[in-house]
């Protein structure tokens, strides 16, 4: 016997895999990876977490697809931000579905509890999401609030023992934390950390890049990182704010940006759109020389692709502000 798991990382999937493969039954943790999950490559760390629950990871990548079909058009609208929950779990599940006979699985699991979300985990937006994701035979068990819904066929059929399932409701972390206790886990992710689309910054940048331009998955990379500015005639400027930011700003593959930076001091890369005006090129070497030590009364170089372009920078940071994307 074989079950599929939504995998976040998180501490309640964490549980809903331990709560299965405590019943003899092999678990394969499905990460869904839709590009937003966060800014930093958590993948060991997810492999590590989902073997300490008993299952074995896989990473699907779904990113072309979810911005095609899921993130500009969701059938049942979006959450407090950018965040198309409802329209994403029955997504996922559906993609699950699909990886069924891949993997000759029975039965898939998550760890949603009931009550915990406020969009996705209502009663209401399970029900929506079951529906969305296609399953007539009941092969969707969330075991940590099992006991509060209908038998599903794993139940049914005898594949789970129900009596082992949680009757877990609401926002209340309290048996999730004392179960982890029990286990002896202290590697988990805190709640909350999950989906960049839920949180105000992020969503902002991707509601103003679109705006502008058509999202790419290479696009995402580019809008985790950095200070964000638009420029007058249209551009796109990024800067790095720290060595972390730098490196990945460094690692980015897209045909839309050149790199930027200044020569003969110190200070951080970015990105400057390939489509930039010659005005929007001078003020993009005016803010990167901004973020050096670059006296204000001094000349400096920047490198915009083979391009050097002789600027000063202003006289403070908060001269920059009125360019800003967000603030952050």
């Amino acid at each position: 016997m074989k079950a599929l798991a939504l995998f976040s990382g998180g501490l309640d999937s964490m549980l809903a895999m331990k709560t299965i493969s405590d019943m003899g039954i092999e678990v394969v943790a499905l990460h869904m990876n839709t590009g937003f999950g966060g800014s930093k490559d958590k993948s060991d760390v997810m492999k590590r977490r989902a073997k300490i629950a008993g299952a074995e990871f896989v990473i699907v990548d779904v990113r072309e697809e979810f911005i095609q079909k899921i993130l500009f058009d969701p059938k049942h609208g979006y959450g407090k931000y950018f965040n198309p929950c409802i329209d994403c779990h029955g997504y996922m599940f559906r993609i699950a579905k699909a990886l069924m006979p891949k993997y000759e699985a029975q039965f898939i699991i998550t760890g949603e509890v009931l009550g915990q979300r406020p969009m996705s985990q209502r009663a209401e937006a399970i029900a929506t999401v079951t529906q969305l994701a296609e399953d007539d035979e009941g092969l969707i068990l969330r075991p940590m609030c099992a006991k509060h819904m209908k038998p599903t066929k794993p139940e049914i059929e005898g594949w789970v023992d129900r009596e082992k399932l949680y009757d877990i409701e609401g926002r209340s972390r309290e048996v999730q934390l004392g179960l982890a206790k029990k286990f002896g886990w202290e590697d988990y992710q805190s709640p909350g950390g999950g989906c960049l689309l839920t949180e105000a910054y992020f969503s902002k940048k991707v509601e103003e890049f679109v705006e502008h331009d058509r999202l790419e998955v290479s696009d995402i990379a580019v809008l985790k990182h950095g200070r964000h500015f638009r420029l007058p005639d249209g551009a796109k400027l990024v800067i790095g704010r720290d060595k972390e930011d730098n490196e990945a700003i460094g690692k980015v593959q897209s045909p839309k940006y050149y790199f930027g930076e200044a020569q003969d001091i110190s200070g951080p890369l970015s990105l400057l759109s390939k489509t930039a005006s010659e005005d929007d090129k001078k003020l993009a070497a005016k803010l990167i020389l901004t973020y050096t030590k670059l006296p204000s009364d001094k000349d400096g170089e920047v490198k915009l692709g083979e391009e050097l372009i002789v600027a000063s920078a202003f006289e403070n940071k908060e001269a920059t502000r009125e360019f800003f994307v967000s603030v952050d």
